[in-house]
């Protein structure tokens, strides 16, 4: 008989459990909702956030590094601001309270607080195994979000944009995302904090991408300086289907942003960007891993890293070929500026392939800026500091210009020019 007993809880552990408690009765589900969320509590209780012993968490160790949790804020006020990309749709979640006013024609879109007050949402709320912290702590307090469904061949002409605006206290929003057979679109989720009050946000992003559908997904994450923000990203990647995830961290305290997907039709394409600008005493953790389940699949995973100050980030990342998987063709490389003695970055790509008929490779690198390139630039008049910016702003805006949309470019471009300005 396998009897758990309950560890003792770090005061963060046993603020979740006693902001549980006292949002019991506001929390929207019927009895199945409420009995998963019961279930995923109990395992934090049992189990504690993941320390360094958990081999997915080893650089980030939660239960030390999550402080303190803010209590939920009912009264907190925020407004939303304008779209990243001029003509973008916009559908907001203020505070955890989410609005589809502003979803455009052509797709169906509902708010997630109702799919959780009909319970069918109660298959959601389970976790991707017993290192998903992310899972237990969204499941739990889960509000709201968006429900959203884009028909086969429909195309979006302009991006849709997921706005997240905190100002204080808990927010925890799910987006469940169909795309349907081939089917286009741009959806920009975009995480901001208005204050300096601290914060703690989850989001649980799952997305199908059938047969044919080109889908590009934008995660922008600019928390304020004393915010928590965990992110989770699970995607199934259909036939012949292509998905393009890029990552933008400027911001938060404490930051841990997931991806985990699969491919499960042949000739399916995944790309995955990511930039990641760490400064001050901020840990960012990027973890990301890749199901190869069929033959003729691609990816490739670049990812850029600036840090600065005493900042520590992780990129962990995990591509599986699975035996069936011949002609598999999977790349991985970080890439990390480390700009100060007492900034710290840890890598650790991984390949685990069970098919022999393959190319697949990875790689990182952890440099400093080549002094060759700052002394050319010095030569010519420009300031030391004007330019360090100048080839910092070259490592990272590579990775932008791959968005090919001017609209979209020129916006990240300038928060990335503004972040290194105040930061280095």
């Amino acid at each position: 008989m396998n009897i758990q007993t309950a560890i003792t809880m770090t005061a963060s552990e046993t603020a979740l459990v006693d902001a549980y408690t006292a949002q019991l009765g506001e929390l929207p589900g019927d009895g199945a909702v409420l009995s998963a969320r019961d279930a995923l509590l109990n395992a934090l209780k049992t189990e504690g956030l993941p320390t360094r012993r958990i081999e997915s968490w080893h650089y980030s160790d939660l239960r030390a590094l999550l402080r303190s949790v803010p209590a939920f804020d009912t009264a907190a006020f925020a407004e939303g601001v304008e779209p990243l990309a001029a003509g973008s749709s916009v559908v907001r979640v203020l505070n955890g309270k989410a609005d589809v006013s502003g979803a455009p024609e052509g797709i169906h879109i509902r708010r997630y607080g109702e799919s959780l007050v009909e319970g069918v949402a109660a298959a959601d709320l389970v976790e991707r195994g017993t290192d998903d912290a992310i899972g237990r702590i969204n499941g739990t307090f889960v509000r709201d979000g968006f429900e959203i469904e884009i028909p086969a061949e429909t195309v979006l002409e302009q991006p849709l944009e997921l706005q997240l605006v905190q100002s204080a206290g808990q927010s925890h929003s799910r987006f469940p995302v169909t795309f349907g057979a081939k089917s286009k679109a741009v959806v920009i989720e975009r995480h901001l904090s208005v204050n300096d009050a601290p914060s703690l946000v989850s989001v649980v992003s799952d997305l199908i991408i059938d047969e044919g559908a080109e889908i590009t997904w934008i995660i922008l994450q600019q928390q304020g300086s004393a915010d928590s923000h965990f992110g989770q990203v699970n995607f199934d990647l259909g036939a012949d289907a292509k998905l393009r995830i890029f990552v933008i961290n400027a911001g938060g305290k404490l930051v841990r942003q997931e991806v985990h997907g699969v491919t499960t039709g042949e000739g399916a394409d995944f790309q995955m960007r990511g930039i990641n600008l760490l400064g001050d005493e901020s840990h960012t953790d990027v973890t990301f891993t890749l199901g190869h389940d069929v033959p003729h699949t691609t990816s490739t995973e670049i990812i850029r890293n600036v840090v600065l100050n005493r900042a520590k980030g992780v990129f962990q990342g995990q591509i599986r070929v699975a035996p069936d998987a011949q002609k598999t063709d999977a790349r991985m490389a970080c890439n990390t500026l480390l700009l100060s003695d007492d900034a710290d970055f840890s890598a650790k790509p991984e390949l685990e392939i069970f098919a022999d008929d393959v190319q697949c490779g990875h790689g990182a690198t952890v440099i400093d800026l080549n002094p060759m390139h700052l002394y050319y630039l010095m030569a010519r008049g420009i300031p030391e500091a004007k330019a360090r910016t100048m080839l910092v702003n070259a490592f990272v805006d590579e990775i932008v210009e791959e968005l090919e949309d001017e609209a979209i470019i020129e916006p990240l471009e300038a928060i990335i020019a503004a972040w290194l300005e105040k930061h280095a």
